[in-house]
């Protein structure tokens, strides 16, 4: 037992450094791209710039031909990361819910009961994202807004039984599973945990689209927190029902 202290508390310290130093590291799957981003400065752009365009022009409209002009690049240089912007939206995807995935781990490592790790986990699924300084070529925000409004265009083609089958979504899976077994520790005779939390998941992005473009759809209101609010209270209500 002191021994697993002893290492959580090594985690934690080494945690603190990474994010003093803005080292935090997230490893994609070299299944969803060409070439690393990650390994050049140039791919980085490709990375960071995607992000800005896609938010602004809206995934149809985005091109790897309008990127290149925009990083002072070839086309074809984009090319050699991603093979296609479809590539590059599902790289995309998978880092957010990977830098998710890694907030969940840390904001429920130290937390005493489960249902406190549960209500965590709900929080960081539904609140408002803010920049994480941990990562500086990512703005997590407006990554944030291509998920909840561009995310449904990777999952929704012919060819996801067998991009789920090359793993390209097992990240988003992963934090659905991490939730839902925080969900089943609570009530093991639930039936429905992974049908809950992704329902939580799209749930609280369709809330808070509309807030922003069709609010008589919500009871959003600024200040009030009432997303997080809502789904933790359909969380936790339903798990008390016998």
């Amino acid at each position: 037992m002191l021994n697993y202290l002893i290492l959580i508390v090594l985690l934690l310290y080494l945690h603190c450094i990474t994010m003093e130093k803005l080292q935090l590291h997230i490893t994609i799957s070299p299944e969803l791209y060409t070439k690393d981003p990650e390994s050049s400065v140039l791919g980085q752009k490709i990375v960071s710039k995607s992000i800005e365009m896609i938010n602004d022009l809206g995934f149809e409209d985005f091109t790897f031909k309008k990127l290149g002009l925009e990083i002072g690049s070839n086309e074809s240089s984009v090319y050699r990361y991603f093979e296609s912007k479809h590539a590059l939206l599902v790289y995309l995807i998978d880092w957010y819910w990977s830098w998710v995935e890694y907030r969940l781990v840390f904001a429920t490592l130290n937390v005493p009961s489960v249902e406190a790790q549960l209500t965590q986990a709900i929080s960081i699924l539904t609140t408002e994202v803010t920049e994480d300084n941990s990562f500086s070529y990512i703005n997590e925000v407006l990554l944030n807004r291509i998920i909840i409004t561009e995310s449904s265009k990777a999952y929704h083609t012919k060819a996801i039984d067998s991009e789920n089958q090359k793993g390209y979504y097992k990240t988003y899976k992963r934090v659905v599973q991490r939730v839902s077994d925080f969900v089943s520790e609570i009530n093991p005779s639930y039936e429905f945990p992974h049908m809950l939390i992704s329902t939580v998941i799209e749930g609280a992005h369709h809330q808070r689209y509309f807030s922003k473009h069709l609010p008589a759809l919500t009871d959003f209101e600024e200040g009030k927190n009432n997303i997080v609010r809502f789904y933790t209270d359909l969380v936790f209500n339903t798990l008390s029902q016998k």
